[in-house]
């Protein structure tokens, strides 16, 4: 498994980076953020790619979640 770390990223940056590293034929990626509105933009852009995204972890100012294909 991958991971990437878009904390402290401003959108679009964290989903340009997730379809980067999905390009890679990545079948399965973590990713570590801090703002909710990223966390929103990276599920929903994974999901209309044909990914199921799920949710491992959320605190205050981070969240984790994974992405398979």
């Amino acid at each position: 498994m991958d991971t990437l770390d878009v904390r402290g990223l401003s959108c679009p940056l964290p989903v340009l980076k997730t379809k980067k590293a999905l390009e890679k034929e990545c079948q399965e990626l973590e990713i570590i953020g801090s703002s909710n509105v990223s966390r929103e933009n990276v599920s929903k852009f994974a999901t209309s790619q044909g990914f199921t995204v799920k949710l491992v972890s959320e605190k205050p100012d981070e969240w984790n979640i994974i992405i398979n294909k």
